[in-house]
């Protein structure tokens, strides 16, 4: 752990939740991967704004047959692992969970709560629903998909408008997004092109999504995405991850991204500005 270490070995990890709390004392947290050693399994969830951090956190963690499971959002960040440390090792996941750190050691859950995982080199391996039973037997709802690609596009479906308008508006949250009928048609347009960006490119979404997307948010309430928390509060926000790279790839591919494109580079100009 970075800037939480100290409180959580203190006071432990604390989660608040509908489905009630909890409170995990005595929770084995370290300040360096030295102290933790070879894993069968290392889990990334920094954001993908410190990967370069992984260059260095990941090698006292490996041995032969060491798995790397990335739960980051966006794309890239399996091909870097694999660059890095060998496109055999690689394991992509997404969570779909509503949650926030509101404090040091207080994580606060609001909804939702899965997790998709599959093979960066192709369909899944006995090791992958290995590690998807592993989640169940501790009450994380895990599903293994054939396509990683595919799953990741579909996210990008959600994390590209909301995530985004969030922080182009002026910093607001999901239900301010759908109760404005400019914003949640521009949401419905963004949507749209990721959906089209991801056919071109092979990964076959179906229309529906949209609607879908839309009808599950709602019951979020007034969530603030992890994106416009992050730039809220000054720090780096994973604008290649999320919209750079997915960009540039369906651009690449012939698809029409003119609302993506400028999405971009009104986050970037946000960035830019802000206080």
């Amino acid at each position: 752990m970075r800037s939480d270490l100290d409180h959580v070995r203190r006071r432990g990890l604390r989660l608040h939740s509908k489905q009630g709390d909890c409170h995990l004392q005595g929770a084995s947290a370290y300040a360096t991967a030295e102290e933790i050693g070879p894993s069968d399994l290392v889990i990334i969830a920094l954001k993908a704004t410190s990967n370069e951090a992984l260059v260095e956190l990941i090698p006292p963690l490996l041995k032969e047959d060491t798995i790397l499971l990335t739960l980051q959002n966006g794309l890239g960040n399996e091909e870097f692992l694999a660059e890095h440390f060998g496109a055999e090792r690689v394991i992509g996941g997404l969570c779909f969970v509503c949650l926030n750190r509101t404090e040091p050691g207080v994580i606060r859950h609001l909804g939702a709560g899965t997790i998709s995982i599959g093979e960066f080199t192709g369909l899944p391996l006995p090791r992958t629903h290995e590690i998807a039973s592993e989640f169940k037997r501790s009450g994380v709802v895990c599903n293994v998909k054939p396509d990683l690609a595919r799953e990741r596009w579909k996210k990008l479906v959600w994390n590209i408008p909301f995530n985004g308008l969030a922080i182009a508006a002026g910093g607001i949250d999901v239900a301010e997004i759908l109760a404005d009928p400019d914003l949640e048609f521009l949401a419905r347009q963004l949507m749209r092109e990721v959906i089209s960006s991801a056919r071109q490119l092979g990964h076959e979404l179906p229309a529906s999504l949209v609607e879908d997307q839309v009808k599950a948010t709602h019951p979020m309430g007034p969530y603030k995405p992890s994106s416009l928390i992050d730039f809220l509060e000054g720090r780096e926000v994973e604008i290649e991850a999320i919209w750079g790279e997915p960009y540039r790839r369906a651009a690449n591919a012939g698809a029409e991204v003119g609302r993506l494109e400028y999405l971009y580079h009104e986050i970037r100009r946000a960035l830019r500005t802000r206080q």
